[in-house]
């Protein structure tokens, strides 16, 4: 069977508060091989840290959403230093800028993600990127920063911005956005332009249940089990084999995130 690398849980969210724990013994009974937790802020990137040490396999970022930008406290810089010296902390974020919703504002959300990139650069972590509705003002803060490496967590572009973000060397993060034809229409045309060496496949775990699974689970909650949905999807639409995208995207999770695991292969 293939091994899967989910590069998105959202395991502290509310909706895994009843049954965190089998939630992970599922995905690992069912060949996902690794999990990347989400943090959104220096609280929950504590609660990752701590839950990663549970199991070898478990792995998270650690930063500052931008809808959480105005909340930052003095010496939180000093603080996510520290964090990000933790083994299982290998990557900064969840970092960019959402100028969707403006929870924070503008400019706050630009200065903090403006400091997490610097220091990305500094620690030699990569960046795990979001960005709504505010693409150019990101891509002009990522050129800015020479030597950044790092993913475009839950992609959701069109053709033009995936080239973008592959111009700057970055992988390209997939989830169940793929899987909705209402909302993923323009992602369905661009991946056909996302080689196999730039993916990286993740859940957004509880959110972005794939829309293509059937029968649907009960629950519209998502779950890393369900990431071979994506692959499937994927596979469908641009023609790869379903083993050469597993195998690839646990490569690049892997060499993206700096893990060193037994094998590469299936």
């Amino acid at each position: 069977m293939p091994g899967w690398f989910d590069a998105g849980v959202n395991l502290f969210s509310e909706r895994f508060a009843q049954d965190r724990d089998a939630v992970v013994q599922r995905a690992q009974q069912n060949h996902i091989r690794e999990l990347l937790l989400i943090s959104s802020d220096l609280a929950e990137s504590y609660q990752n840290s701590g839950y990663c040490q549970t199991a070898t396999t478990l792995y998270c970022t650690a930063g500052v959403h931008p809808h959480q930008a105005s909340s930052v406290t003095e010496g939180w810089v000093e603080e996510l230093q520290l964090l990000l010296r933790q083994p299982a902390v290998v990557a900064v974020g969840e970092c960019g800028l959402d100028f969707n919703r403006n929870f924070s504002a503008p400019e706050q959300q630009i200065q903090v993600f403006d400091l997490q990139l610097a220091l990305a650069i500094q620690q030699k972590k990569p960046v795990y990127l979001h960005e709504r509705d505010a693409f150019s003002t990101q891509i002009s803060l990522l050129k800015k920063h020479s030597g950044l490496t790092g993913i475009a967590h839950c992609f959701t572009g069109d053709r033009s911005e995936l080239k973008a973000y592959l111009d700057l060397g970055l992988y390209i993060g997939i989830t169940g956005w793929l899987c909705d034809e209402k909302r993923g229409q323009n992602l369905m045309d661009a991946i056909r332009y996302l080689p196999l060496d730039r993916l990286i496949l993740e859940t957004d775990a509880p959110f972005l249940l794939p829309k293509t699974m059937a029968p649907k689970p009960k629950s519209s909650r998502n779950e890393p089990v369900y990431l071979p949905q994506i692959a499937a999807q994927f596979a469908k639409l641009t023609g790869h084999d379903l083993d050469d995208i597993a195998l690839n995207s646990r490569k690049n999770s892997l060499g993206l995130f700096q893990i060193t695991a037994d094998e590469y292969s299936l």
